[in-house]
């Protein structure tokens, strides 16, 4: 039996593009034809929903009920998939708040399989991070995802600095997203489609749309990039994983109010 997943997309800096990153992953599992449910959690602003609106709830991950309505339903939903949009600055207390809550240790017992996607920044304070959030991971599958959205270097330059950043997690997988021009990414934001209805020319109603032809390549060729790095790190096999035949515990409940972003 596949055990259900939950996907964590956020940093602790904003401008990184996390939500851009999200985007990408809800077209790439329905095109690998992989249910998934997602939660927006820019209150009230809900930028994921604009583009995905039939799988995207909005969601306040400072609020108790709404965490019950993410954690105590991935084991009764027909989507297997729990994609969490995390509002910058909330990804260390929303790791904290899960594991007080028990979800990280359900993972390491083998009956969730709990994913971070974490949107990198070119600073030191952003790489720094990394340590922070290794620390509340557990068994969990860690991204660093490198975002080019604004021509970011990521400390290239200073390969030492880079490296030593980067092996502080043995387990972790590097991801690239390269740059998409900003005149494919604006006209597609216009549109509020998602990046694969853009390409089909089609509206958010399913009528034909008259897009650029242009553009729409553009937007093509870095879609098809982004999605070669999910397939080479194998996330569809991550996100399909069967369940351990250990006997189940119960159901982590929410009861930890997440810290406001400071």
């Amino acid at each position: 039996m596949t055990k259900p997943a939950v996907v964590l997309i956020g940093a602790d800096k904003g401008g990184v593009g996390k939500t851009t990153v999200a985007r990408t992953l809800l077209d790439y599992f329905a095109h690998r034809q992989v249910r998934a449910r997602a939660f927006d959690t820019e209150v009230p602003k809900g930028t994921l929903k604009r583009f995905h609106p039939d799988v995207t709830d909005i969601v306040d991950i400072n609020h108790v009920p709404d965490q019950m309505r993410i954690f105590d339903t991935v084991n009764f939903t027909d989507a297997p998939v729990s994609l969490i949009d995390v509002r910058s600055g909330l990804l260390s207390p929303t790791l904290h708040a899960l594991r007080n809550i028990g979800f990280i240790e359900a993972a390491k017992k083998g009956h969730i399989t709990f994913v971070v996607f974490h949107i990198l920044g070119p600073s030191i304070a952003s790489l720094d991070e990394i340590a922070e959030t290794a620390a509340y991971l557990g068994d969990g599958k860690y991204f660093m995802v490198k975002n080019f959205i604004n021509n970011t270097h990521f400390f290239e330059w200073d390969k030492a600095t880079y490296a030593a950043y980067f092996k502080r997690i043995p387990d972790a997988v590097e991801i690239t997203i390269p740059k998409l021009p900003e005149m494919a990414a604006e006209q597609v934001d216009l549109a509020s489609v998602p990046f694969a209805t853009f390409i089909a020319n089609k509206k958010k109603s399913g009528d034909s749309a008259s897009y650029s032809f242009v553009l729409r390549g553009y937007v093509r060729h870095w879609l098809d990039t982004v999605w070669a790095e999910y397939d080479r790190v194998s996330l569809t096999d991550v996100v399909e994983a069967k369940e351990s035949p250990t006997p189940t515990v119960a159901r982590p409940r929410p009861a930890i109010k997440v810290p406001e972003a400071t």
